[in-house]
């Protein structure tokens, strides 16, 4: 949808929503998650053991030694989630610094006030959208009298957008070519602008009044390089809670369950986000509890960065990189193959920004690596700006690619988990992340596992017998209940039926990252796409699909003593089963969702 005036944009329906405060840290919630995620370690430590010494199934070791292997993938990934979500810590939150020499080790001879320079990054979205983001930025109150600049950052070059940001009376800076995609439009700006911190700013993203008076003060810690606030995505469908929605549907008893079902799980609404796509879990939870370990890293927009923190790690890396070239070639003897390399290297453009798809938690890698200084990120639990959601399935789905594409290129070429210059805690926080889209080779093998047993009658253990759930059911239900608390507050559920329906994305872009391919810099586009996206979500209709057919060919069997099934392994698997297309249904469902604008 396109507009030639800010007020017809459909979004702006939801001007006055409010975001959600901070989850609360609440010390007795976090101490039962702690106790209950190692009680549920040892359980699963205790089933991995007895899975693969006690319950293979020797004939049919194709199928076995896969699943086993997935279970060990999948519980080491267990092993560095509960790492990351052990403990809230979040860094103190100060009043806004009076002047630079308070955000300075060393003070300057003249005392002045900070400097911000505020970077809005555009390529092709619609200048009026671009403008709304504008107004919210020069609306943002400058604590202690602060320099603030807004500039915006047009790689697309285009006139209106000129036109625009002289009408709301910002600097506008554009040039002549895309080189490094949104990076290199980062380090173009930064050439050109001398603000002591930078607030990145997508197209869409449009600040609160308070972002610099609730974030500046973070920078009294001359080490702090970045900080990072959630991004709020406004234009979500809100959906309806689940006691008001049964209520409609069965009456009283209706209402009455539903409200015993959130006594025990937390607020749960039908109807919201398609894409179930749960932000809060991501910052709320696993970003915001990388603060212990210095660990968080940054998101691109709505972040604020210390300039000076960008620019020395850039000439560090500048510097290491000629110094690594003559003088290895020096130590060789090699004078000529030295001078090539010399001039090779002062070719090479200083940069600020890694040019990555990735290039936001690049950059943080980069600064995290630092030896020479202990630069810190933060992540501050407080929403300061709202931002546009994916509108279709085909938005989605190239959001996603990104993200998943990018971080899986960092870690087969460029791996920071075994590079020099990072601390335990950082570097388990970084496998965490890139372990997680990992994770779609063994899900794949999860999904795929009560289809074989359906069709074959062949289970990956020995025998779905009492000694295989007195083993299993006690970690699944410790398991549960662990993430229950570890999660208070957001639906967990919703993350993880997210993480297992996307298998697809992350195997696509493993695919493409181990064939060397370069992951494509396409713009996530900020208004829906018209189209039909079942093509999107075969794979997870092909799931739903033969487990079903798959589930209704084993119970025929057996209920005919044919086939050689167990009750057991027919119940274990069609939970299991159950469990699948749930998860696959949400995705396929959103192939159709349109929102409320276009079906009225």
């Amino acid at each position: 949808m396109s507009a030639e005036q800010p007020s017809q944009f459909y979004f702006t329906q939801f001007e006055n929503r409010v975001p959600p405060e901070p989850l609360p840290r609440l010390p007795v919630v976090e101490r039962i998650w702690q106790v209950l995620a190692v009680a549920a370690l040892l359980a699963g430590g205790y089933y991995i053991y007895w899975r693969w010494t006690s319950s293979l199934n020797w004939d049919a070791l194709w199928f076995a030694i896969p699943m086993v292997l997935a279970e060990s993938c999948a519980y080491f990934g267990l092993i560095l989630f509960v790492i990351n979500l052990w403990q809230t810590r979040d860094y103190e939150q100060r009043q806004p610094p009076a002047s630079i020499n308070d955000c300075l080790a060393d003070p300057l001879p003249q005392d002045r006030p900070v400097s911000v320079d505020v970077f809005i990054t555009t390529y092709n979205e619609e200048v009026e959208l671009v403008r709304l983001s504008i107004r919210d930025a020069k609306a943002i109150r400058r604590p202690n009298g602060a320099v603030v600049q807004v500039h915006v950052l047009d790689d697309g070059r285009r006139d209106e957008m000129r036109a625009v940001a002289l009408e709301e009376g910002v600097n506008y800076i554009c040039r002549d070519n895309n080189v490094g995609f949104k990076a290199g439009n980062l380090r173009n700006a930064m050439e050109t602008t001398t603000g002591d911190f930078i607030l990145i700013c997508d197209a869409d993203t449009r600040p609160f009044p308070t972002m610099l008076e609730r974030t500046l003060g973070y920078f009294h810690d001359p080490d702090v390089a970045i900080v990072q606030t959630p991004q709020w995505f406004y234009d979500l469908p809100e959906g309806m809670v689940l006691s008001d929605w049964l209520g409609q549907r069965v009456g009283k008893p209706g209402r009455w369950l539903g409200k015993m079902v959130e006594g025990v799980f937390g607020e749960i609404r039908i109807g919201e986000d398609p894409f179930v796509n749960e932000p809060a879990i991501f910052y709320d939870v696993i970003q915001r509890r990388r603060n212990p370990f210095n660990a968080a890293f940054c998101c691109g927009a709505g972040s604020l960065h210390r300039r000076e923190a960008v620019m020395i790690v850039a000439l560090r890396e500048y510097s290491d990189m000629i110094g690594s070239a003559t003088n290895k070639d020096r130590r060789a003897d090699e004078a000529a193959r030295a001078l090539a390399r010399w001039t090779a290297a002062q070719e090479q453009e200083l940069t600020p920004y890694k040019f990555h798809v990735s290039e936001d938690i690049y950059s943080t890698i980069v600064l995290h690596q630092d030896e020479e200084r202990n630069w810190k990120t933060v992540l501050h639990p407080n929403i300061e700006s709202r931002m546009l959601s994916p509108q279709d399935l085909l938005t989605w789905t190239i959001q996603r690619f990104k993200y998943a594409g990018g971080s899986l290129d960092i870690f087969f070429n460029d791996n920071p988990v075994t590079a020099r210059g990072m601390s335990l805690g950082q570097r388990l926080m970084y496998l965490n992340t890139f372990w997680s889209y990992l994770g779609a080779v063994w899900n794949l093998v999860f999904l795929m596992a009560p289809i074989i047993y359906f069709f074959t009658a062949i289970p990956p253990v020995s025998a779905y017998t009492g000694d295989f759930f007195a083993r299993a059911l006690p970690f699944l239900v410790l398991l549960e209940l662990a993430f229950l608390a570890g999660t208070w507050g957001v639906s967990g559920y919703k993350a993880k039926v997210s993480y297992l329906a996307s298998f697809p994305l992350s195997l696509r872009a493993l695919w493409t990252v181990l064939r060397k391919r370069k992951i494509s810099f396409p713009v996530t586009p900020k208004q829906r796409q018209e189209g039909n996206y079942i093509g999107l979500v075969w794979p997870q209709a092909a799931i739903m699909v033969l487990t079903l057919a798959g589930f209704a060919w084993a119970a025929f069997e057996i209920s005919g003593g044919r086939g050689g099934y167990s009750l057991g392994g027919l119940i274990a698997n069609g939970l299991w089963g159950l469990n699948n297309v749930l998860a696959m249904s949400i995705m396929v469902r959103a192939a159709f969702w349109k929102p409320d604008y276009e079906e009225a």
